[in-house]
């Protein structure tokens, strides 16, 4: 293709399909996104059997590598033990509201049913669509589907004999139309092949994609590419509309077999807590070994989560962000609808000592009380403290200028041992904020 072809065919595109001005995401589905809380993200390619960052190990590489990669690594791609209902059943135990996969990282392999391209899961030995399944096992849960899709495919700039890249404007969709018409024709496949699509979220240029999804699918949540996606990271404060922090269990998105450090399951929770009072979700990442199996340190640090939302979910879902966000390391989130409040007592110095029946007390300067205020604790009926019959566990409080003074036991058996070192969460219903 010469230049001026070139040229002509984006001045084409530009009048054709130019994004949408105004489009955005529907008011009513941002706020049911805002509801959801927490994602499952999985990142999973067919370079997850050499244990390496997805995709990103193509970018300068020799030739000799990238044919390797391209017409060697998927005859080794065959996940025998992939269970999608397994995958289901853990992100609906763990309170995963949403799970978004990948169906095409930056290298371009589908991991779809795809005629646009030979580069993808049903020409390897597995020769099964794993979006299918995976998206069927979800919808069976009442877990809603999201699909993570990169505009970026260095099959096809290989293919076009373009150095492989992020970044540089000849490497972008918008600047290419081969690549833009190659990139909406694998999203019409996703977004007409494979029923409702909840949640989109383009890691790249989405114009051109974002106005494309809307079309096919209105109701579709487009996160990245619509929203703020901070990446490893939490904004210091809270931000406006909706958002969502993208975390990894440990430091790589997918499988690393080796030399791995994973956050424990209460920086998770911690992690969660701060992102919800801040108004955001969190998306957290799983990186599913080549086999098609979630590795043993990942699902373990998701259960610990699973556990503790069991016992506090009510104040993590269906919130929104207080006046404050917090007291020190008392978080705050506030029911959606009504006064009632919830503090998350977190990063407590003396956790290992703070024994079963013992009290605690604890001020919030923020929180003034009405006539109508009760206070519990989450998961606990303050009644009874097992084979502590003499003990009233009941929370108390009293209401004066300083604030909101609150007693509390650590009343219910969540570990055997009785030692739980997970924060505690506060339910205080018809409270008023002090201004």
């Amino acid at each position: 293709m010469t230049l001026r072809q070139a040229t002509e065919l984006l001045l084409i595109w530009s009048v054709v399909a130019a994004p949408t001005l105004g489009a955005a995401n529907q008011p009513a589905r941002t706020d049911w996104f805002m509801d959801q809380a927490l994602g499952m993200f999985v990142h999973w390619s067919v370079d997850s059997q050499l244990g390496s960052v997805i995709s990103h190990s193509m970018v300068g590489a020799s030739p000799e590598y990238l044919d390797r990669f391209v017409n060697e690594l998927p005859k080794t791609f065959y996940p025998q033990r992939f269970d999608p209902d397994e995958w289901a059943r853990l992100a609906q135990i763990a309170g995963m509201k949403y799970v978004v996969f990948t169906t095409k990282h930056h290298s371009g392999f589908c991991m779809f049913d795809t005629k646009t391209t030979d580069f993808g899961v049903m020409h390897t030995p597995y020769g099964r669509d794993i979006t299918r399944q995976l998206f069927d096992a979800l919808r069976k849960q009442g877990i809603a589907v999201g699909v993570y899709f990169s505009p970026d495919d260095f099959w096809m700039l290989r293919r076009e004999g373009i150095e492989i890249d992020r970044g540089r404007p000849e490497v972008q969709p918008v600047n290419n139309p081969r690549l833009m018409a190659h990139d909406q024709a694998q999203l019409r496949e996703l977004f007409t092949n494979y029923g409702p699509i909840d949640v989109l979220f383009i890691d790249g240029e989405p114009n051109g994609l974002r106005e494309l999804a809307w079309e096919l699918q209105p109701n579709c949540v487009i996160t990245r590419g619509a929203m703020q996606t901070p990446e490893q990271d939490t904004p210091d404060r809270p931000m406006p509309g909706p958002w969502e922090a993208c975390y990894t269990l440990g430091t790589q998105w997918q499988f690393k077999p080796t030399n791995e450090d994973y956050k424990s399951g209460t920086q998770l929770i911690e992690m969660l807590i701060e992102i919800r009072a801040k108004g955001g979700n969190l998306l957290l990442n799983v990186g599913p070994q080549p086999d098609g199996v979630i590795p043993f340190e990942q699902e373990r640090r998701i259960r610990e989560l699973a556990l503790w939302l069991f016992v506090n979910g009510e104040a993590i879902y269906s919130i929104r962000p207080w006046h404050i966000i917090r007291e020190g390391d008392i978080w705050f989130t506030k029911a959606k609808d009504g006064d009632t409040l919830y503090a998350i007592l977190t990063k407590l110095p003396d956790w290992d000592t703070w024994k079963r029946g013992q009290r605690k007390d604890f001020t919030l300067k923020s929180v003034r009380a009405t006539d109508q205020t009760q206070v519990s604790v989450l998961g606990h009926a303050g009644r009874i403290l097992e084979y502590q019959a003499k003990v009233n566990p009941e929370p108390r409080w009293t209401q004066d200028e300083a604030g909101l003074h609150v007693s509390i036991m650590r009343a219910q058996r969540i570990y055997n041992d009785w030692k739980w070192p997970n924060p505690v969460v506060l339910k205080i219903s018809d409270t008023q904020p002090v201004k």
